[in-house]
């Protein structure tokens, strides 16, 4: 439950929300090479918290998070094994008139699966203009700087290696009532690092709409276009590693009072011309979260 305390009387008052949300979840996936020789089975649970407060008023918010989030693998689960990703944030947003609105934020992951890694520890800043002249139409432009740590054992002397790019993103929501969008988004990044294998660039893709069904559950369907290349990551026959991946999905989303209540199911395509990555296969996921 959220329990604001007013710093001072009056309109324009300062307040401190203290907030927290608790999550648990199933995911069920399975991808197959195309001539269905290299089965990839994802079968895992996972358990997800966060904590954190608000400190602001009609025109300024701070706020600092920390998240947590732990996986276990199914027994029958090939790749990776279980894992653990902490989350700690700090952001401020200003709100500079009617229409326009900055903000900066800075993270810390520890344990972070990333494209181009399974165990990045990073930190990251960012900076984000928001434009919104009327509620039917929002605008949002985040530019963010990213610093990566690689427990690769890669470095010299068998120590850390270490990544660093930026990432850029420009999306657009319209909105034709409560719960009722279309969103659109933009997407290149890129990573930079000694370490050949831990460099990539990506650009993407996302297009969504969301319909209220009634107040408490919506659907969300949406697609995905991601085209990655890694210079560091040559194929046996057609230069560095390229991968094209196109993913549907359908989202429903229940939020009775204050718990969350969501399942998704996505059909992912991998076009790439390292044959191992070249593959197809579902993911569904089912998920519990109550917000305090």
């Amino acid at each position: 439950m959220v329990a604001p305390a007013a710093a001072q009387d009056g309109k324009n008052a300062w307040a401190l929300e203290p907030y927290a949300r608790v999550e648990l979840g199933i995911v069920l996936s399975q991808s197959e090479d195309r001539d269905d020789e290299l089965i990839i089975n994802g079968d895992g649970g996972y358990l997800r918290g966060n904590v954190g407060v608000e400190f602001g008023n009609d025109t300024t918010q701070f706020r600092v998070e920390a998240d947590r989030i732990e996986v276990q693998r199914f027994d029958n689960a090939t790749g990776r094994d279980n894992f653990n990703r902490d989350r700690l944030t700090a952001s401020i947003t200003q709100k500079l008139d009617d229409d326009w609105e900055v903000a900066l934020r800075g993270r810390v992951y520890d344990d972070l699966v990333s494209v181009e890694a399974t165990d990045t520890d990073e930190t990251q800043v960012s900076a984000q203009v928001e434009y919104e002249p009327e509620r039917a139409h929002r605008f949002r432009l985040r530019g963010t700087w990213r610093d990566r740590e690689y427990d690769d054992g890669r470095g010299a002397g068998g120590t850390s290696t270490h990544g660093e790019g930026a990432r850029a993103d420009l999306g657009y929501r319209h909105r034709m009532g409560r719960y009722h969008y279309i969103n659109f988004d933009l997407r290149a990044e890129e990573i930079n690092s000694a370490n050949p294998a831990r460099s990539y660039t990506r650009e993407s893709v996302d297009v969504s709409y969301t319909h209220p069904l009634n107040r408490d559950l919506r659907v969300r369907p949406a697609l995905s276009l991601r085209q990655t290349r890694f210079d560091g990551r040559l194929t046996d026959e057609d230069g560095p590693r390229k991968d094209t991946q196109v993913v549907p999905e359908l989202e429903l989303l229940w939020w009775p009072s204050n718990w969350r209540i969501e399942a998704e199911a996505k059909y992912i395509v991998t076009n790439s011309n390292e044959p191992v990555r070249d593959r197809e296969g579902y993911r569904f996921s089912l998920s519990i979260g109550y917000a305090f």
